[in-house]
């Protein structure tokens, strides 16, 4: 479990309050958010002094042999020129490079780093951590059950 390190409060509490009412599309992106947020402090934390918030929505979706600039702009939901200003900050800061695409000579993949790769690593060691307590907050099994529940509607989603 992350400790808290000179932190006025739990490193898992929410900076801001969820934004809307508590309807469907807000409970499932609320947590989200807190996910992300907790990512950044907590990588700020361990010395990643240069991950922001909006470095890390696009290398979140960075596949590891490499993704088009126009399937990152698709994912994030963000325009082809903000992203390739985004990959061309992760690329100077070594988070991210560019490489041919072997299936189109004329075209360039954007490729996680071995830095990236570790970031990645304690991300998600974060994120078990955050999981761990959030679940430690509910009813034994409901973080389980949902889950499973989660894991149903992706698999209903993207069958």
């Amino acid at each position: 479990m992350v400790r808290e390190r000179n932190h006025p409060r739990n490193p898992y509490t929410p900076s801001r309050p969820p934004s809307g009412t508590d309807n469907f599309a807000n409970l499932l992106r609320d947590p989200a958010l807190v996910i992300g947020d907790v990512i950044h402090r907590e990588l700020v934390e361990r010395g990643h002094h240069d991950v922001r918030p909006a470095l890390l929505a696009v290398a979140a979706h960075i596949a590891r042999d490499g993704s088009r600039i126009t399937e990152l702009a698709e994912r994030t939901q963000l325009t082809k020129a903000t992203v390739v200003r985004t990959v061309d900050e992760l690329e100077r800061l070594g988070y991210a490079e560019r490489v041919p695409d072997p299936a189109d000579g004329r075209a360039k993949l954007v490729r996680p780093t071995a830095r990236a790769v570790a970031v990645q690593a304690e991300a998600r060691a974060i994120i078990a951590d955050l999981r761990e307590a959030w679940a430690a907050a509910m009813e034994p099994g409901e973080l389980d059950q949902l889950e499973v529940l989660l894991r149903r509607l992706r698999s209903v989603l993207w069958p």
